[in-house]
């Protein structure tokens, strides 16, 4: 049996964005589901704008995520001469020609075009040059590019794994395709993608090619290539896009950046993953959506990836990482957490504080979406005094509110120690005390030591705040504001 070898294929001219590794995803769990390999390429031919902290990015970001490769990477700069040679040979076959068209020749004959209503694609003028004709137009100092025959006539189609039958006429192709750029003199210049693409799928004998569906078109120009090249044509699989709520293609507008970004906003590698997975497969279980990559290969099939466009739910998103984070032991998520207190400033005493962190984060795991939630959970127990909003005010200028705290003050000072039980009898103390509500108390509480009305549980937070001597500091203050 032929093993089943699929490749992801990135350029280096921008970071890790959320379509190249959702298409990642796919490849790597159809991999891992076959028994598969998994290959990563960095298609860096584009010299100006390819950079090597690009192809870190990329790497690194494939490694987050848990995709990891089994050959390569592989760099399109180091096989050039694999792409000559293939470019050559069409040259020998005449399957391809040098072209001398100037720019502005092509941008007359598309102007052309368009003012007579037609699609602009090249008229194939120079198809047939004389060996005169070329000569003359060297001379002349012009370079040519090197152009593969398309056949108007002819019909392309393929058996698409996710999209079924699939055909393209070879006039809908735009006329003969550009395969290198201009070289020095007449000798072959950079390859272009759809011919490097060919060379490096046949050289590393990829038999399954998993791409976006905006590879379509391409898909056809590279059949006609695997042809003349004399190459066994790979099973294509073109995934669908991913969309923003309008139903557009996703874009930096959405919001949605690199993975990197995705890394600093707070999501955990195993969430987004996951996420990914979901837009545009469905697990044969369709209520199912919390699983590990290696739990999804075990039922990842090409015919349960969607046609139709998958959008891109922020909320959803929250929600799976969040599944994840609630499940966390309070000491990996302090670890977690420490990197996006350290940004936001907080003094954290690593060592000696270790354990009322711990206790800190086992109090907010279960309200955090992402872990820069944590920042603005916590805030309020990294610094000894706090803010008070205008509605904590409000509140603690009602009536008793001062007699409330006045009351949970002198219970601290004659309190020799302070933990769950003892914070509790002293709300009841001080309920009975002045007769009143247990409600009235706890929001007294709550706006004195916090300076909010809202937030995590009272009685921890109160606990936390007094073992770093700073909840009788706030009652006072709070007692101030009211006077």
């Amino acid at each position: 049996m032929t093993t089943v070898r699929v490749r992801i294929a990135p350029s280096p001219t921008g970071n890790l964005h959320i379509g190249t590794a959702r298409t990642a995803v796919f490849n790597w769990l159809y991999a891992r589901h076959q028994n598969g390999k998994f290959i990563l390429r960095i298609e860096d031919t584009d010299k100006a704008r390819s950079r090597p902290e690009y192809t870190e990015n990329i790497k690194s970001g494939l490694e987050w995520l848990g995709l990891n490769w089994d050959e390569g990477p592989f760099f399109q700069t180091q096989r050039l001469d694999k792409y000559q040679a293939a470019i050559q040979t069409l040259l020998d076959q005449d399957l391809a020609y040098l072209c001398y068209c100037t720019t502005e020749e092509l941008d007359q004959m598309r102007s052309e075009q368009k003012a007579n209503g037609l699609a602009p694609r090249y008229d194939n003028r120079h198809r047939n040059l004389t060996e005169q004709e070329k000569a003359d137009f060297a001379a002349a100092g012009r370079k040519p590019v090197i152009r593969f025959k398309i056949d108007d006539d002819r019909e392309i189609s393929w058996q698409d794994a996710v999209r079924g039958r699939v055909l393209w006429k070879g006039s809908d192709l735009g006329g003969d395709m550009v395969i290198a750029r201009a070289g020095e003199s007449d000798g072959i210049g950079q390859p272009l993608y759809n011919l490097a693409v060919v060379v490096d799928d046949m050289d590393m004998e990829i038999n399954h090619v998993i791409r976006g569906e905006d590879h379509i078109a391409n898909t056809a120009k590279q059949i006609l290539l695997y042809e003349a090249l004399g190459a066994d044509i790979p099973v294509f699989a073109h995934t669908p896009l991913i969309l923003n709520e309008e139903g557009k293609k996703l874009s930096k507008r959405d919001g949605v950046t690199s993975i990197d970004d995705f890394r600093k906003m707070g999501f955990l590698p195993v969430a987004l993953a996951n996420y990914m997975a979901l837009l545009g497969w469905t697990p044969p279980d369709s209520t199912e959506e919390i699983f590990t990559l290696e739990q999804a290969a075990e039922k990842f099939e090409l015919e349960r990836v969607n046609k139709a466009g998958a959008k891109f739910d922020w909320a959803k998103l929250d929600w799976i990482n969040s599944q994840y984070l609630h499940q966390i032991p309070a000491g990996e998520l302090v670890e977690l957490l420490i990197p996006y207190w350290q940004d936001a400033g907080y003094s954290i005493d690593l060592e000696g504080d270790r354990s009322w962190l711990e206790s800190l984060a086992a109090m907010i795991a279960p309200s955090l979406n992402r872990l820069s939630d944590g920042v603005s959970e916590t805030k309020m127990f990294f610094a000894e005094s706090v803010a008070y909003t205008d509605e904590a005010i409000a509140f603690l200028k009602q009536e008793n509110v001062s007699d409330i705290l006045s009351g949970v003050i002198t219970a601290l000072d004659e309190a020799e120690t302070l933990g769950a039980d003892e914070a509790k009898a002293i709300i009841k103390q001080v309920t009975k005390g002045l007769k009143v509500k247990k409600g009235l108390v706890m929001r007294s509480l709550r706006a004195g030591l916090t300076g909010e009305m809202h937030g995590p549980d009272l009685t921890q937070s109160w606990l936390l705040l007094h073992q770093k001597g700073w909840d009788k500091l706030r009652l006072e203050k709070a007692l101030s504001l009211i006077d």
